[in-house]
């Protein structure tokens, strides 16, 4: 189940939008004579009346549900889970209709709501997502219903309002996470497509308690946009990109040289060749780069004996020979 919160000014447009739809089917209502599309608005706007200052007076929901859940899903059990859905995010004492429409594949329903209670005070609409998001995952969980595969499969074209620039948002940070370190570099890389970090600091301290985003005159926490776009979460994939990037900078660092790695690709050819000789004799390259093998120091003494040597035996061949002339 997902849900999509919005909030607006005028009772008379959402309600005809929702109520005066093809095929729409107003399921439930309290407060409210639910007749028609007109004693809708007169009677929201009757209750409004004690609050005339409140510019967004109109709460408007949209509950949705996977189409492998419509088998689970009758009319009544839809209110059922609409009444829930109010409870748990403290939309209490009130005006409201639930309208169900069948335009899309999968089974969803409207709700609208007056945020001016039956006591004349203001429902609040603040952490109106992190609320949803809470209520729904929770609702999905304990009535088996299919989870979703994530904002991945949103469809961002349908989007408007506030809810498109929380997709947009959110698809921004993530890209710009994936290659960040620091929240330096983070801003850096959200500033060029305009959007701004705000930080929210314990009180009376330089420790950072929480974030938000801005992007126009929008601003949204980042828990709000996502679970995992709190401030922890943010933080902690900062430094793990850190310590990756330095783990590779240090492995670059300590790559062996090429005459090294030359050295050991010739080595490895010899010892093969060594292995697969018929009597496992050493060749010349192998007595080469052993590390004892030194090369001899020619011997002059040596080479002079030599010729000393071949000279007498010359001279005692060319004197033998005379003599046998003669």
């Amino acid at each position: 189940m997902m849900g999509k919160p919005i909030t607006g000014r005028s009772f008379g447009g959402c309600i005809r939008y929702v109520v005066d739809k093809q095929e729409a089917k107003i399921l439930a209502a309290e407060g409210v004579r639910m007749q028609n599309a007109s004693t809708l608005m007169h009677d929201f706007n009757l209750q409004r009346k004690m609050r005339p200052e409140l510019g967004k007076a109109v709460g408007h929901l949209v509950l949705s549900w996977s189409k492998e859940d419509l088998a689970k899903l009758s009319d009544d059990i839809m209110v059922e889970r609409a009444r829930e859905y109010l409870e748990k995010v403290g939309i209490r004492d009130t005006q409201f209709v639930v309208v169900r429409h069948s335009d899309r594949d999968h089974p969803h329903l409207h709700l609208i709501y007056n945020r001016v209670d039956n006591n004349g005070k203001t429902i609040s609409d603040r952490n109106n997502f992190a609320k949803n998001i809470k209520a729904c995952k929770e609702i999905t969980l304990k009535y088996g219903y299919h989870m979703g595969e994530g904002k991945g499969q949103v469809n961002r074209e349908a989007l408007k309002g506030k809810e498109k620039i929380r997709y947009e948002l959110y698809d921004a940070i993530k890209a710009a996470m994936k290659t960040a370190t620091t929240w330096k570099g983070l801003e850096a890389k959200l500033a060029k497509q305009g959007i701004k970090i705000a930080y929210k600091f314990r009180s009376g301290t330089s420790e950072v308690q929480g974030v938000s985003f801005e992007k126009g005159d929008i601003k949204m926490k980042g828990s709000a946009i996502d679970r995992s776009l709190s401030y922890a979460q943010i933080d902690a994939t900062l430094t793990r990109n850190q310590q990756v990037q330095q783990y590779h900078a240090a492995k670059q660092a300590n790559e062996p040289s090429l005459a090294s790695q030359l050295r050991e690709a010739i080595r490895q050819s010899v010892q093969a060749e060594y292995l697969h000789s018929p009597d496992g004799g050493k060749g010349l390259l192998q007595i080469l780069l052993e590390p004892q093998f030194v090369a001899a120091a020619p011997d002059p003494m040596g080479d002079a004996d030599i010729a000393r040597r071949k000279r007498k035996k010359h001279e005692a061949e060319h004197s033998q020979s005379q003599t046998i002339s003669r």
